[in-house]
């Protein structure tokens, strides 16, 4: 039996751009990717504090070191600069794999968006 389990978690991250015109997903930045072990066009999951948005789009890779957040496309409709939010993303596997898989689970400093 497989189950989905989390696999990445980047824990309050500020927005920090909304870009209407754009194919869509969102950019992220690959520092952050990094430690949250995410990897460009994977499949997420968003969770908007301010609002309560939950949405699913793909990570599109940011440039390195400057704390980018931004929304592309539809999903800019559904965020604001400032807001907070959650980055998840799952795996599936086997149930007993799955009981001893610890995910990767970062808190990056919302101010800056750069990890502590």
């Amino acid at each position: 039996m497989y189950i989905s389990v989390l696999k990445s978690k980047i824990h309050r991250v500020t927005v920090t751009e909304a870009n209407l015109n754009y194919i869509g997903s969102i950019t992220i930045d690959e520092d952050l990717m990094d430690a949250a072990n995410l990897i460009e066009h994977e499949h997420v999951h968003i969770v908007d504090n301010n609002n309560g948005e939950r949405f699913e789009t793909y990570v599109i890779k940011g440039d390195r070191g400057t704390g980018v957040i931004c929304l592309n496309g539809a999903a800019a409709r559904r965020v604001q600069p400032g807001d907070i939010i959650i980055i998840l993303s799952y795996a599936q596997m086997d149930f007993e794999e799955a009981k001893g898989f610890k995910p990767s689970v970062i808190f990056p400093e919302t101010a800056t968006n750069k990890l502590l």
